[in-house]
């Protein structure tokens, strides 16, 4: 008899079910384990593991017997040590249906009602059951696939059991997963507890002293998923005000949230325990990052930084210290929100839906045009250091701002500016009427718009026009500029509850840009 069970694998951030079958026949040489169906290394040396593990829960393991294991798909490479489980479970179930001669002491009851189960685990020496990644969307494949049940370690529980459909049963042991499945009713399935996320210790904007134009850039790239470019010298606070925006950023929709908590689960984010993901990714990779970090990548496709901040923010400090290739990298992500990864072994599909917010030095010593410090860099020198950001990339930036050094006065003053919470409320209420607008499409919020609806979506009246036009010619402003400064300005609509954008609307959209030009060279 052939011992038939199913299991589960990623690939890329996609889970799909994997049918373990184990064949086992009597030899009188020295046994063979064989794992085939393209495995890798780590599901190759389950062999090891499998057959420590049943030993040493007293299961019973005869050395002169040739083992085959296939796992289905054959032409899918499988990965990871997730097999492990489900693998010394069909082995014991076709020892025990087919092995002449079984000792009276090793005799067990064989499962039969297993159809309907997902087995998902790791083996350790001794039997016990331990934690994999990729549990959320190997759970989703698995209800997809018709199973009830999903057996797995009590480390994954609580992220498998935000799947609804699916009854989780945690299992310690070898020992108790072949209990669970001789007799599932006395075993009661795992439950989860709602989790309050706690604010405490969290950064606040009524920290920030001063900086009201920044604070205001902050609030409408909060309200509108803008991408924001903030250029200033050491110290003016361009980090701080970075560091807190995840604290204004609206919760996520339950379908965001297990977008983002499927993403991180395949890459062992999921913080011990946790569910659901609730609070927005914030990422901020150092500048000496490679290509393959940024955007995804290796020898095993795995999602990069922009994929991390999907649903985010992908915060870039020290913007033209990163590598000029890895930054270009960038700009078309930026635009279709979907990063494609092609290698020899196949090609995927990321989600990268991400806010971009940098942050940059007006020069290389930093303190071009700081009033109490002399900046001794070279024209040429700036030029040079501009020019790291070339113009394409520029022009993915909804709002370039100039963040002005704080007044040593005002270091010893209270802070006098709004709280995370009042921003976040006005934030909130931007994004519902959005999401009202945009119900029935692709569209999450004003940044996402495409060319057609930006005109359906953001009228301007003959007057406006005009001085959109007077602007972008003035500032030397591109078409995409022309398209990214008529979404911030209905944003801007949005946080006053306006119906319609207004003249005043439009005007700080437009000065929201216009420090642009000074990065082009311009005047």
């Amino acid at each position: 008899m052939i011992s038939r069970l199913h299991s589960a694998a990623v690939n890329g951030i996609t889970g799909y079910e994997v049918q373990v079958e184990v064949d086992v026949k009597k030899v009188e040489e020295t046994g063979r384990f064989v794992v085939v169906g393209l495995p890798d290394t780590a599901v190759r040396e389950s062999t090891q593991r499998v057959t420590a593990a049943l030993q040493n829960s007293r299961f019973f393991c005869p050395g002169q017997i040739l083992a085959t294991v296939n796992l289905a798909p054959a032409d899918v490479k499988k990965q990871g040590p997730g097999f492990d489980l489900p693998i010394a479970i069909g082995l014991e179930m076709a020892i025990q249906a087919n092995y002449n001669g079984l000792p009276e002491a090793y005799r067990r009851r064989i499962p039969t009602d297993v159809d309907d189960w997902c087995i998902v685990g790791e083996l350790a020496l001794d039997g016990e059951v331990r934690g994999v990644r990729g549990i959320l969307p190997q759970t989703i494949a698995a209800r997809e696939a018709g199973r009830q049940y999903i057996m797995l370690s009590p480390e994954n529980a609580a992220e498998a059991a935000v799947v609804e459909g699916m009854q989780v049963y945690a299992v310690r042991n070898l020992s108790e997963a072949w209990e669970v499945l001789l007799d599932r009713a006395s075993h009661a399935p795992y439950e989860s507890s709602d989790q309050v996320e706690l604010a405490m210790g969290l950064p606040d904007f009524d920290e920030i002293k001063g900086q009201p134009y920044a604070r205001r850039a902050m609030e409408v790239a909060a309200a509108g998923g803008h991408n924001l470019l903030m250029s200033g010298s050491p110290g003016s606070g361009k980090s701080m005000l970075a560091s807190r925006l995840p604290t204004i950023l609206p919760p996520m929709t339950t379908d965001e949230a297990l977008e983002v908590s499927k993403i991180h689960s395949v890459c062992g984010l999921l913080p011990k325990g946790a569910g659901l993901l609730r609070s927005r990714p914030f990422r901020s990779p150092h500048h000496t990052i490679s290509d393959v970090g940024l955007m995804g990548g290796g020898s095993n496709i795995s999602p990069g930084e922009i994929t991390l901040a999907h649903h985010g923010v992908l915060f870039l400090d020290e913007l033209p210290e990163f590598n000029r290739r890895t930054l270009e990298t960038l700009r078309q992500p930026l635009e279709s929100g979907v990063v494609t990864i092609s290698r020899a072994s196949g090609s995927m599909d990321f989600p990268c839906q991400f806010m971009l917010v940098a942050a940059m030095n007006p020069c290389p010593c930093g303190y071009l045009g700081d009033a109490r410090h002399v900046c001794r860099c070279k024209p040429a020198d700036i030029a040079r250091y501009r020019k790291k950001i070339s113009g394409p990339l520029l022009d993915r930036f909804d709002m370039v701002i100039e963040v002005p050094a704080v007044d040593p006065s005002s270091l010893l003053s209270k802070p006098d500016g709004e709280s995370s919470a009042e921003i976040r409320a006005r934030v909130t209420a931007a994004r519902l009427i959005q999401q009202k607008r945009y119900a029935g499409t692709a569209v999450t919020c004003n940044a996402r718009l495409s060319g057609k609806l930006i005109r359906r979506y953001c009228p301007l009246t003959a007057a406006q026009e005009t001085l959109l036009l007077s602007a972008v010619e003035q500032f030397g402003l591109s078409a995409r500029a022309f398209d990214r400064i008529l979404r911030v300005t209905r944003t801007m609509a949005d946080l006053a509850g306006r119906e319609l954008p207004s003249d005043e609307d439009l005007l700080e959209a437009i000065q929201f840009r216009q420090f642009e030009s000074q990065l082009r060279g311009g005047n």
